[in-house]
């Protein structure tokens, strides 16, 4: 008994794996054909695992007839011939069942085939006619389409026009007039040979009420701009409302400055239904590999058309222009590097832009009410250091008199050279340091004991100078103190507070007699900047002085 029933259900599980194995072979598809035309028959639905087998007969044992071959899962018909008339059978295989498909093909002499579809149109509906040949549109390959009513090339009016791309006929508003036969025929070049392919549709105008249409309305674009680079992939999207439903009579496309998107090859669209909160939109893709530069700054326009009415929505590509962002980058990364290399150049060039604007003012400047004093400088040297002939001395009656007297036209009083003997030294002192803008405080380098000497045998000279000169420098800034080392750096410590206080403020100009001892392009350079230190801290010479000297 076990055994029985285990072999019952053995036999029915054959019986039903060989049902399902046939389920799928269905009535036959019927598709009419014009001789010496192309045509391409593909086996629906088939994906890249099945295996397709075509043959010819119902029973599928007869062999393709001559002119027939298969080709990527495709039946090629090179060309359509009468004795190709009949009907092919398509077996897919995959790993878990095989189905069958039936196809019959009506073979008719003439150039329009007769009709594989049937549409009756209400009058005064605009309608629209596709051409539905999709395995030629997929090969992607230069097409030229043409239309005939009636076996009759239709010249397109204002009323009657079609779309390239996909060939799609647009009708005027139907009457009894475009009742008939219309056919759709594709001009094609493959191998080097040229064919045509054929599909034609049966159009009958009937009497009654037009069908209602909802109105169509473009959300987006609505003259866009969109910023896009040459050269490389752009996208653009279109929105469109279709009202409440998916109307199939609802069309989507592109043009671009007026040509449909079919004239350039490289360009793709598609578009499909989107519900959102009980409406209907009809959303559409068109793909841009590579954008050109005439596709710039011209009407790429959306289309969503309907038999009722046609609405458009405009946008256009505008090439990215980085200068803008290029500048401000440029600007933020100048911007700091200008302002270092100013203030560089500035503390660098600090005295000889001082000198270059005294320069000029002077001689564009209105003259000055003169303030009573006669010296542009009070030059303060130890007498000791005046007797001894050395380089203090050389440099306070010989180089420093040589060049700012003579050169510059300045005015010193030079202490030792500019007082005559017997008069009273404090008067002479206090009236001189009065009457001078700066005070020029020369010191030797020449060690600790001999500064001290020097000191202590000029003491009361160099005290009342201090007193007269460095106290109003000090209390009023008046004079100015410029401080002069010959030789070398001078200790301070041996020196008054109130020089050691200025030393540290100020700074100190340093003269070497060695400059001598360097070669000629250091001395000429170091006695530059000696000179033209020296005179940014002396006050400006007046016009006529200069006169004077020139």
């Amino acid at each position: 008994m076990a055994a029985g029933g285990w072999v019952c259900f053995l036999t029915g599980l054959l019986s039903l794996a060989s049902a399902v194995d046939h389920q799928h072979q269905g009535e036959a598809d019927t598709y009419h054909v014009s001789a010496g035309h192309l045509f391409l028959l593909r086996c629906y639905p088939a994906d890249v695992h099945s295996q397709i087998r075509w043959s010819r007969g119902d029973s599928g044992n007869e062999s393709l007839p001559t002119g027939v071959e298969v080709r990527d899962g495709l039946l090629w018909f090179r060309p359509v011939q009468m004795t190709h008339n009949g009907s092919y059978i398509c077996e897919k295989r995959d790993k878990t069942r095989s189905s069958k498909i039936i196809f019959r093909v009506l073979v008719s002499r003439g150039d329009c085939p007769d009709p594989n579809e049937n549409i009756t149109v209400t009058k005064g509906v605009q309608q629209g006619l596709e051409c539905k040949q999709a395995e030629i549109f997929r090969l992607k390959l230069a097409r030229k389409i043409r239309w005939m009513k009636d076996c009759h090339l239709m010249e397109m009016d204002k009323g009657s026009t079609y779309l390239k791309e996909q060939g799609s006929l647009r009708l005027p508003p139907v009457t009894e007039r475009e009742s008939g036969k219309y056919t759709c025929l594709i001009d094609i070049t493959i191998d080097g040979r040229n064919y045509t392919t054929a599909r034609s549709i049966q159009l009958t105008a009937k009497s009654g009420p037009p069908e209602v249409f909802p109105e169509l309305h473009v959300v987006s674009p609505q003259k866009d701009v969109v910023i896009v680079q040459v050269g490389k992939r752009a996208e653009l999207q279109c929105l469109a409302y279709a009202g409440f439903s998916e109307d199939p009579e609802i069309l989507m496309f592109w043009t671009i400055n007026g040509t449909e998107t079919g004239d350039h090859m490289e360009l793709t669209h598609s578009w499909k239904f989107i519900h959102d909160k009980g409406q209907v939109y009809g959303q559409s893709i068109l793909s841009i590999p590579v954008v050109r530069r005439e596709f710039l700054n011209i009407p790429i326009n959306c289309h969503i058309l309907s038999p009722a009415e046609e609405k458009f929505g405009e946008a256009r590509l505008q090439e990215a222009d980085y200068s803008t962002f290029y500048m401000n980058v440029a600007l933020w990364l100048i911007a700091p590097i200008t302002c270092l290399l100013l203030t560089a150049f500035f503390f660098i060039c600090q005295v000889d832009l001082i000198l270059a604007y005294r320069k000029l003012n002077t001689h564009f400047s209105k003259p000055q009410v003169p303030d009573g004093k006669h010296y542009d400088a009070y030059v303060s040297v130890s007498q000791s250091a005046m007797l001894s002939l050395d380089g203090v001395a050389c440099f306070a009656l010989q180089i420093l008199p040589q060049e700012l007297e003579q050169k510059y036209g300045y005015y010193l009083y030079i202490r030792g050279r500019d007082d005559f003997p017997g008069e009273a030294v404090h008067d002479v002192i206090t009236a001189a340091v009065h009457q001078c803008q700066r005070l020029i405080i020369i010191l030797s380098s020449c060690g600790k004991s001999k500064e001290t000497v020097q000191f202590r045998e000029d003491q009361n000279q160099l005290l009342y100078e201090q007193k007269v000169g460095l106290h109003d420098a000090l209390m009023q800034n008046d004079p100015k103190v410029i401080l002069v080392e010959v030789d070398g750096p001078v200790d301070y410590s041996q020196l008054p507070e109130s020089l050691h206080y200025i030393k540290r403020k100020q700074g100190a100009l340093e003269w070497k007699n060695s400059f001598a001892e360097t070669n000629k392009l250091t001395q000429l350079y170091l006695k530059r900047n000696f000179w033209k230190n020296l005179r940014c801290q002396m006050p400006a010479v007046p016009a006529r002085r200069l006169q004077s000297i020139t």
